[in-house]
């Protein structure tokens, strides 16, 4: 049995201080994915608070179909995308994002030259990507950010795996799109 389990089964059986061990061991790593779909701190906070809230009142539906972070994810994706209904939030850039959570440490034996490349490079990356639609900025993240497997995007955004891949597919050429005239791309 994995550690989840045992602490979802011990929740389930009154010691809710166990779930605070499942929260200790995810907030931060939903909390990144949120900022980065999202590109508001503030937001990604209160989703994923909110995301917590919810799988500790649904606890005993979760069946073990998949893992526990996937099903949190995917309650969290559902408020979110309900947040921004509700909300009609105006996008915040992800340069801005990084810039107000301080992301993308700066690796301090660069030199000063080529530190200014590699922001300079990332800010365009950002740029672009901030323009792709949430549908494909969402896959992009989950994919190359997260590292997830077409699978598991396909279980948390509740999508069949191929439109994952059509997704992720025109993600990438639409991004490659916006930074052909900004950065010097392989062909």
């Amino acid at each position: 049995m994995n550690d989840d389990v045992r602490l979802i089964e011990t929740t389930l059986q009154g010691q809710t201080a166990a779930f605070g061990q499942l929260v200790q061991k995810y907030q931060d790593r939903l909390f990144n994915t949120l900022l980065y779909v999202l590109g508001n701190a503030e937001d990604a906070r209160d989703i994923v608070q909110e995301a917590f809230v919810q799988a500790l009142m649904k606890l005993e539906s979760f069946h073990q179909a998949s893992s526990f972070y996937t099903w949190l994810y995917r309650i969290a994706f559902n408020i979110a995308a309900s947040w921004r209904r509700k909300k009609k939030l105006d996008r915040v850039s992800l340069d801005q994002m990084h810039q107000q959570s301080g992301q993308e440490p700066i690796a301090h034996t660069e030199q000063p030259d080529a530190r200014l490349d590699r922001e300079d490079c990332c800010r365009q990356v950002h740029e672009a990507l901030d323009q792709l639609p949430e549908e494909y900025r969402t896959i992009l993240v989950l994919r190359e950010m997260e590292g997830h497997c077409y699978e598991t995007i396909a279980e948390m955004l509740d999508l069949p795996v191929g439109t994952v891949r059509s997704r992720l597919h025109r993600a990438r050429w639409q991004l490659r799109q916006l930074l052909k005239p900004r950065i010097a791309l392989p062909e």
